[in-house]
């Protein structure tokens, strides 16, 4: 009777040992999950606030430049398909992230070319509203670049840990699948020629 007893205990014992290792483990996966989910909400925040920029520049050099109306209708036009592109956090692969990415090169590419107009235009370039919506753009500009490097950082340790032994059973188990990164422009990747 006595050993059975002790078997018992054995038995109990094992039981909540391996399962709290299991939910640990399980627990630990959501967490990085979650994380990832945090960062990439953060991403697109930044991104709105450059949207919420757009319209107010765009009315500010529409006053001095009304004559640059294909390059203000290419920045609005850049910023309506960058807004209405959106990925579900939950479901990101790396197609739906380089179609979010490519929408918001689009309307990188498109303040770019509203900058260099500006450029023509001197009155505008000392307008007090202009360069304080051109600073704050700057700074969001950096914003998105960092929040971009901390969705990358999230997602690293997310993916690390779906990855590792033996973790990498519990993942495909529970639907634990690979999170996509953030990664460079192709224009990005071919230095610019520069002459003189």
């Amino acid at each position: 009777m006595k050993k059975s007893w002790i078997i018992i205990i054995i038995i109990v014992i094992a039981v909540f040992v391996i399962g709290g290792w299991f939910v640990g483990k399980y627990n630990t996966m959501v967490i990085a999950n979650e994380t990832v989910d945090e960062k990439w909400a953060q991403v697109e925040n930044v991104y709105q606030r450059r949207a919420d920029l757009i319209p107010n520049l765009v009315a500010t050099v529409k006053g001095y430049a009304s004559h640059e109306q294909e390059t203000l209708q290419g920045v609005v036009e850049a910023r309506a398909k960058a807004t209405s592109t959106t990925i579900d956090a939950g479901n990101m692969d790396a197609a739906s992230l380089q179609k979010f990415q490519a929408a918001q090169s689009g309307l990188s590419s498109a303040l770019s070319r509203l900058m260099v107009v500006v450029e023509k235009y001197p009155d505008l370039k000392a307008n007090e509203n202009f360069i304080q919506l051109q600073a704050q753009l700057e700074g969001t500009e950096n914003r998105i670049t960092v929040e971009r490097m901390r969705f990358n950082e999230a997602a690293k340790v997310y993916n690390l840990s779906i990855k590792v032994f033996p973790n990498n059973m519990l993942a495909g188990m529970f639907g634990f699948d690979k999170r996509a990164y953030f990664t460079a422009e192709e224009t990005a990747k071919t230095a610019p020629k520069v002459e003189f």
